[in-house]
């Protein structure tokens, strides 16, 4: 086989490999931003449920009884 030849081989398996690692990554970029969109819900739900629970509060907070 001429050097020509050998060096289009080992180019066309680079280019596989390479192919095939884009490929995951890309997989792993999908599950993570998938991961990320449940958790930015989650934490928008609790920030409504805290915001629900907390009663908002005008001024300084009245002193305790046993003064």
């Amino acid at each position: 086989m001429s050097d020509l030849a050998e060096r289009i081989d080992g180019l066309e398996i680079r280019i596989a490999h390479q192919d095939r690692t884009i490929s995951e990554l890309n997989d792993v970029i999908t599950e993570q931003w998938s991961r990320i969109e449940i958790l930015e819900r989650q934490i928008m739900r609790m920030r409504e449920e805290m915001q629900n629970m907390t009663p908002a509060r005008e001024g300084p907070e009245p002193p305790p009884p046993h003064y």
